[in-house]
């Protein structure tokens, strides 16, 4: 790819989202990616059919990752077309199906506009970026009267009175790590559903999907891996180092792990029609 100046949505020694940590051409990213969709889009798909998403719409998946979601809203819901947006489309231009159309952009950018849409859906995107109001309000005006806009990101459910467990003390570092690193900062995700009603947003609902943490199940290997990637991060933050997160990782494989996977709020709001 060309090289490119800066984008806003650049966190200082981040690079391009997320790059100095998830690098996209670094062997095993997808999968990484894939391990997520196991576990989030059951639920993510149950909320955007509970919604209606069906026949003749016309959707927008921002942050399509490897595209399971897009892929699903076609073949499952049935939709009319989706549009999935990523800053590296390499994963879905991989798995093409019909009435997928892939556009490589910042959603960031000042000129970001691929029209409007019945459906617009971002999952784990806004929690990455800084700008995430000016993004958020420009995710709204995409959204087609009578459409519907679906945000989740992740909850950081590792409170100062969670046990203090192997996998509690990894994943406060890397929260940690991610924010020092490329500016992920989850702790604004509990006030979506403020945030979509200001925006001019009717019936603003939201839920809350916490996967179980259950030896080999697809969320501990997505921990696993996303520490693994992010171990820089993690260890430079003084609060893990390499013992702390190689015991962390056998904990997850464990019977004696006990604890709560971060979760995943999902937030809706309805546009009005003729706005």
């Amino acid at each position: 790819m060309e090289p490119r100046d800066p984008s806003p949505s650049e966190h200082p020694g981040g690079g391009r989202y997320g790059e100095a940590v998830f690098p996209p051409g670094r062997p095993g990213e997808g999968e990484r990616i894939d391990y997520g969709a196991l576990v989030y889009d059951d639920p993510t798909m149950a909320r955007l059919t509970a919604l209606g998403a069906g026949p003749g719409w016309r959707c927008l998946d921002v942050g399509a990752g490897t595209g399971t979601v897009s892929r699903r809203l076609l073949g499952e819901a049935g939709v009319a077309s989706v549009l999935a947006v990523d800053r590296d489309v390499r994963f879905l231009a991989a798995r093409p199906v019909p009435g997928l159309d892939l556009l490589e952009a910042d959603v960031t950018a000042p000129d970001f506009g691929p029209g409007r849409f019945r459906l617009v859906h971002a999952r784990f995107v806004l929690m990455h970026l800084p700008e995430r109001e000016r993004v958020l309000a420009r995710l709204t005006e995409l959204v087609e009267p009578g459409g519907v806009l679906v945000l989740s990101d992740a909850v950081d459910l590792t409170s100062e009175v969670a046990p203090g467990t192997p996998y509690t003390r990894a994943m406060r570092a890397m929260w940690r790590g991610l924010k020092d690193t490329i500016g992920t900062d989850v702790s604004w995700v509990p006030a979506y559903p403020s945030l979509l009603r200001s925006a001019g947003l009717r019936r603003v609902g939201a839920e809350l999907h916490v996967p179980p943490l259950v030896p080999g199940s697809p969320i501990s290997r997505f921990w696993a891996d996303t520490w693994q990637r992010s171990r820089a991060a993690m260890t430079a933050t003084g609060l893990v180092d390499d013992a702390d997160l190689d015991g962390a990782v056998r904990y997850l494989e464990s019977e004696e792990c006990a604890a709560l996977s971060a979760g995943m709020l999902t937030v809706w709001g309805t546009k009005d029609q003729g706005v």
